[in-house]
Formats: structure tokens, sequence, C-alpha cells
């Protein structure tokens, strides 16, 4: 029988009736049966939530910062085992897991940096004669419980990217973690109440979907940070009534290649952009764009690097691509890559299936209507298009409802700036793949790819009020 796992709610752990199993997407297995929050316990964590805020908002920036690292350190003192649960449930890659705590690691020691220098600044009102002798300044504070709601595929590091600059500012939070994956986010509730975190600030509730519904409408709530699907994304943004809202939402990368690129690096980079953790990245390489004097040369190196990739048991250093999180989400997959073949595109490479692991698969002859292109394939699917001038393939990376982010491989200064003031995302990488994050640059897309930034500074600012004290000297 599998163990029962609990939920948090302030201080207390608490069990109920309804339970979810969460399940290993590469074995099946089933690694616990995890408690359901129920309506009275997500009334419970608000209102615990609420209280604890009066609590941090109070606490100094260095007894902040001092619990952040706490929680760092501890993150890295389990790093094997928290690594180890983000595998069995989300099915990533070993050493991707590995990463995500590193990265989690880095984003509450960075959290801790920014907690201290949450600055604001003087203003001289004397710029009219009615106002001489008046100046002012400005400083930020928390706006209040925050509900967090995440993803699977970083069940870890996209947590850390709500609590971690929530907490920093003063804020407390109720978190919604991901049903396929919420161990991870309960094991860093943990480690939040073993670093001295004051009880209510952080609160951690796997539930169904109409129970969740008062986490983002109650008003006692005053900010949303939601990370997932555009669909689901907008239509709780028209929920949240007055609170603050910030959505990282999906994602359908174009990266270009020129020819001036190093193909050698660039091959590389973009098959791990394309099918690391079988391209469940919502900024995962999906559709390339190569010109027309390196395209022959690009495919064979491309697909060469295809076969490289590791695919198999998740809990292996040197597999790349493993199962997909569900039946559904490979069956999902597998249906676009069939309609796109119907439909007339041409299937370079990959595209069998085992289980729910995918081959990477790469197409060409693509229509602009077929699901593999105009919508986010969230598997390990790329799409190939040829080119010949640089606004031909700004075009087609610009062909899309997303914009989130993309990718440029050129040594062609002009080619580059070009690309940066056309393309329409929320950032451009430059010889490398549009899958690159560190995690306190500004992060958020344009169109449907999202609402403002995160990246701990960008959601500290989102996850406070500006405040403005006027002096008149008499």
């Amino acid at each position: 029988m599998a163990q029962e796992q609990k939920f948090l709610v302030g201080k207390e752990w608490r069990s109920s009736a309804d339970k979810e199993p969460n399940i290993n997407p590469y074995t099946g297995k089933v690694i616990a049966d995890v408690c359901q929050a129920r309506v009275q316990d997500v009334e419970d964590a608000i209102s615990c939530a609420v209280e604890a805020f009066e609590q941090t908002k109070k606490m100094p920036s260095y007894k902040r910062a001092d619990i952040l690292l706490n929680i760092a350190a501890r993150m890295e003192k389990d790093r094997e085992p928290l690594a180890k649960t983000i595998t069995e449930e989300s099915g990533k890659p070993i050493s991707q897991s590995l990463t995500e705590v590193d990265r989690a690691v880095f984003t509450f020691t960075t959290a801790a940096e920014e907690a201290k220098r949450i600055y604001g600044e003087t203003i001289p009102l004397d710029l009219a004669a009615h106002s001489e002798r008046r100046w002012s300044l400005t400083r930020r504070f928390p706006v209040g419980p925050i509900t967090g709601i995440s993803p699977f595929n970083y069940p870890l590091n996209l947590v850390a990217h709500k609590i971690a600059p929530c907490f920093a500012a003063g804020n407390t939070c109720v978190l919604k973690p991901p049903h396929q994956a919420p161990l991870t986010g309960l094991h860093l509730a943990k480690i939040f109440l073993d670093a001295g975190a004051p009880a209510g600030t952080f609160n951690v509730l796997p539930c169904r979907i109409d129970v969740a519904q008062q986490l983002v409408t109650d008003e006692r709530i005053k900010m949303l940070s939601f990370t997932g699907s555009p669909k689901v994304g907008w239509e709780l943004k028209t929920k949240a009534g007055k609170k603050k809202v910030l959505l990282e939402l999906g994602g359908n990368a174009g990266v270009i290649v020129d020819r001036t690129a190093n193909l050698d690096f660039t091959v590389k980079r973009i098959a791990m952009g394309a099918y690391a953790y079988g391209g469940q990245i919502c900024i995962k390489v999906q559709r390339i764009f190569v010109h027309e004097d390196v395209y022959d040369e690009f495919l064979l190196r491309f697909k060469e690097e295809m076969k490289a990739l590791q695919t198999g048991d998740p809990m292996l250093e040197d597999t790349v691509i493993s199962s997909l999180i569900d039946a559904s989400a490979a069956d999902r997959v597998e249906s676009w890559i069939e309609e796109a073949k119907k439909g007339g595109a041409t299937l370079l490479h990959g595209g069998k299936r085992k289980g729910n692991i995918i081959e990477p698969t790469l197409l060409t002859n693509i229509l602009p209507d077929m699901k593999v292109y105009c919508e986010e394939v969230f598997g390990p699917v790329a799409t190939l298009h040829r080119f010949n001038d640089i606004q031909e393939a700004i075009d087609g990376v610009n062909d899309s409802d997303f914009g989130l982010q993309s990718g440029i491989f050129s040594n062609d200064h002009r080619n580059i700036f070009y690309a940066y003031d056309h393309i329409e995302v929320g950032a451009l990488m430059v010889n490398d793949f549009p899958t690159y994050r560190i995690d306190h640059m500004p992060y958020g897309g344009v169109k449907h790819s999202g609402f403002g930034r995160e990246g701990l500074r960008y959601a500290i600012e989102a996850m406070t009020e500006l405040k403005l004290l006027v002096f008149h000297f008499v």
C-alpha cells in the first residue's frame, strides 16, 4: 500500500479521506496517496496566511534574508532526495532534476540578497511654483497573502519562483501544487517550517479544481501568481477581480540559424533545447528556421545529434528523454504528429512511441494550421523551415499567438539587432537556444504567453505596492 501524504495548513499537517494517487509516469507505479484539501482546509489556509502576514510584513529584511538562506542551505543538503522525488513524480531525467534543485538553491539565495535591497527613492517636487518647499520619498510595501499555482514540469524551481520573492517582499503564500507532482512542493513546505519561517507563511494544498477556486476569488488574497497553460491562465485572470495578477504561460519558441552560425555549437544546443525532458518545457525549441545556404548541412548534423540523445529510464544519468507526464499527454502529441503527416508534412526523424515515451521527432513541409506549428506542442517534436533572408525568418517566428522567448544563432550583428527590434517575444537569446534561463533575469512573455515578469527582483516589484510620502516644509 502506498504511503499517505498529508498537506500543510499553518503548522499543521492534515489528512483527508479524499486522496489522489501520485503515479510515476515512467514505471506506472503509485508513489504515494496524496490527501486532497477540502473547502474548509482552503478557508483555514487563507486565514493562516492572513494571520502570518501580520508578522511577515513587520519582519526586518535581514531576518527574511536569513530564513531564505537557511532554506537554500537545507535544500542543498536534501539535494539527492529532492531530485529523486522530482524524477519519480514527473519523469524528469535525474541529471536534469539535480540541475533543478541547484537552480532552486540559486533562486532562494538570490531572493535573500534581493530582500535586503527593496529600495525606494527621493523625488524633488519643487518643479513648479505652487510646489515650493516640497519633496517626497517612496517605499515598497508587501501586498499581502498571495496564491501560487505551479505546473508539473518544474515542481521545485517554479514553486521557488512563487514563494521565494513572495517571502523576500514580506508576503505570505498559499500554494496549489500540480496534481501530477505535488510531493516536491510538500517537501519544500517542510523545509520552510524547519528553516524558521512563521507558521502560515507557506501553506501547500493539493486540491481539486473546484476547491481551488476560492484561492483565486477570495478577497483576502491580494495577488495571483500562476504558471501553466494560456487557456487556464487567462481564464483565472478574469476571475481574480481586483487582485494583482502575474501570469507565466505557454510558448511556441522559434529559433533562427543564419548562414554565419557556428554549426558545431548550434546543432547541439538546438537539439537539447528541442528534446530535453521530452520537450515538456514552455521555452523548448519548437520551430527551427535555417538559412538555405546551411540548411542541408544543418539537417545532416541535426539528425545525427538526435540519434545520440539517450532515451529511457529517467533514473539513469545519461538519459535525456523519458516518458511524458501521462498517457493523455503522449496520446495528444502522437495525434498531432499523425495529423501533420496526413496533412502532407514530411517526417525526417523519429515519430515512434513506446509506452509514454515518444522518440525525438523532426518534421518539415509544415502548413501554418497544423497543430505542431501553431499550438504549443509540449512534447519532443520540432519543425524545420528554410529561409533565404532575415525578414522571412523573423516573419516565421512572429507567425504565432505566443511570444515567450526566441533565439538566433548568428555572427552578423546587423541580423542580431534587427531580430531584437522586430521579433515579438519577451526575450531573445543570441547564439543560444530560447530554452535558456537564469533565475534572476526578467522572465515572461507577450501575446498569449503571459502578463508581467518573473525573476527575483522583478517578481518582488510585482508583489509589492509603491507608496509615496510627501513632505511640505512650513
